[in-house]
Formats: C-alpha cells, structure tokens, sequence
C-alpha cells in the first residue's frame, strides 16, 4: 500500500479509528437533533394554522428568526447564550464560579432549532394537501380532535412531508461539521487534526467526502423505504 494510504489503517500511526470516531460524533448529533426538530417543527406548522393570532406571530417569528439566521450564528448564539444566561443565573443565587456548558448539548438545541424552523414549512406544506372533507369525515365518525389528528391526519402528513423532511436531514448532516468551531471532535475536527499533523490534506480531506457520501447514501436508503412503506395504504385506497 503507498505510504499516504497507510495514514488510514488503523493500526498504529493510523487515523481510521479517529476518523470513525469522529463520523459517530457527527451521526450521533445529526440523530439527536431529530426528537427535538421533528415534533417542534409540527408544532410550529400547527400554530401558523391557529385560528388565534398570538400562536400565528409566534409561529412566524421562530421561522423566521431560525430560518433567516446563518447556522453557525446561531450555533454560536447558543453556545455562549447558554454559558452566560447560567453563569448569570447562578451569580443571581450567589455562585461566582466559571460555568462551562457541553458543547454536544448546545449544539443539539442550535441545530435543532433550525431543523425544526426549515421542518415546519414541509408540513405546512403537507397540511395545504389535505381537504376539509376527512376533517368533516372524522366528526361524524365522533373522532375527537385529538384522535383526528392522530389516527387520520398525522399519518397522511408524514406520507407527503417525508421527501421535504429528506432535504431537511441531508442539510443538517452537513451542518454538523460546523461544530468544530465550538471545539466539538466531530468528524471535520478530526480531519483538520489529521491534516495539520501529517500534511496530507487531499487524503483526508476525500475520506471525509466518502464518509459523509456515505451518511447520505445510508440516509437515502432509509428516507426510501420510509415513503415505501407510508406509501402502501395511500396505493391501495387509491387502487
């Protein structure tokens, strides 16, 4: 094997455990932002069809403030928010002492946050596919609202929202790689170690592109048999 490669075994000398372990850290995020991204987002969709008006403005405002702002502002928002609001909120309670928040943590919630604001206008988008007519449907059946939207609504709502919510977790995998910037060893941070101790830039730099096509790829297997199966009912009402 040429030297360069040999930079990936992961024997001794080698950085492929290092590589791997970063890809798990950056899998694992992406993966923990999904239960706080996914029902905030639906949340968030269901209070911009509010008949209320204070739901509707704050609906909008959170989509467009986590829409609107970069990611890696308001990952660092986040990031120092969290420190200096608890720092704060201790001396308050008469502790002076330095608080340092986990990163893994912060970077949950920032890029949760953001997925759950780009989420919401995939299912707003899927709520706009269904008629008034299942709504009417479910009453007369003496379905309550919330078993409406449980039994009725929300399978139909993720049949049509997965290919946007696709999109969504394709953009969040590769926000992660922002996390470096907080000090967080993801997969990108482990590059950039590599890079600067063996001067081998375009080696590491394409195993972080197979990784990451990789993720992808895996992500697209899964997202396809996902519509698949949500598919199945929809084909044969339909047949």
């Amino acid at each position: 094997m040429p030297e360069p490669f040999s930079l990936l075994l992961f024997g001794d000398g080698g950085w492929g455990l290092t590589l791997l372990a970063g890809a798990l850290v950056t899998i694992s995020l992406a993966l923990c932002c999904l239960p706080l991204g996914l029902p905030l987002g639906l949340a968030v969709a269901v209070a911009a069809r509010s008949n209320k008006r204070l739901p509707r403005a704050l609906s909008t405002l959170f989509s467009t403030v986590f829409r609107g702002l970069p990611e890696l502002l308001t990952l660092l928002i986040v990031y120092y928010g969290c420190q200096i609001g608890v720092q704060k909120l201790l001396a308050y309670w008469g502790y002076s002492s330095e608080v340092s928040i986990n990163a893994f943590f912060t970077a949950v919630i920032a890029f949760g946050l953001v997925f759950a604001a780009f989420s919401s206008q995939v299912w707003l988008a899927a709520f706009k596919t269904l008629g008034k007519g299942q709504y009417e449907a479910a009453s007369v059946l003496g379905l309550s609202r919330w078993q409406t939207f449980r039994k009725v609504v929300l399978p139909q709502l993720v049949r049509v929202a997965l290919p946007g919510l696709s999109n969504n977790w394709l953009t969040l995998l590769k926000d992660t790689s922002l996390v470096s910037t907080i000090s967080l060893v993801d997969l990108m941070r482990q590059t950039n170690l590599a890079v600067s101790a063996t001067k081998e830039p375009m080696l590491f730099y394409f195993a972080a592109c197979l990784l990451y096509l990789f993720f992808s790829a895996l992500s697209g297997r899964v997202f396809s048999f996902a519509e698949k199966r949500y598919s199945l009912g929809h084909r044969s009402a339909q047949s």
